[in-house]
């Protein structure tokens, strides 16, 4: 099994910026990827962005790409993701998960962290 926890959340007001990190433990080696979702109230959790564990290689939704980064310290079992110049629709929880394969949906996904909480006042 793999364990993620979050951290990093906060409230922020448009156009600034959080960083949130997710560290792993357990049975890390059966990591591919590490994503980030998200889910605001009466939504579907949807796809924010990705990292192979290996390679280091990122994806992005549309939705974030310029704004965010991902990025992770294979040492330290840690992956953290740069939220710049955020928005109102930014708002949501943001979840860590671990998944064997390359995925950008929750089901393909198969261990999940507890979630932190991002406001964006506008």
């Amino acid at each position: 099994q793999v364990q993620l926890v979050e951290s990093g959340g906060g409230f922020v007001q448009a156009g600034g910026s959080l960083r949130l990190s997710c560290a792993a433990s357990g049975g890390t080696f059966s990591i591919y990827t590490l994503g980030w979702f998200r889910q605001a109230p009466g939504k579907e959790r949807e796809f924010v962005a990705g990292i192979m564990w290996s390679s280091g290689s990122t994806f992005f939704a549309d939705s974030v790409k310029g704004r965010f980064t991902i990025s992770r310290e294979y040492a330290k079992n840690t992956v953290w993701l740069q939220m710049n110049s955020l928005k109102a629709e930014d708002t949501a929880v943001y979840y860590c998960a671990s998944s064997p394969d390359i995925s950008t949906i929750p089901g393909g996904y198969d261990y999940w962290g507890q979630g932190t909480q991002v406001t964006v006042s506008s």
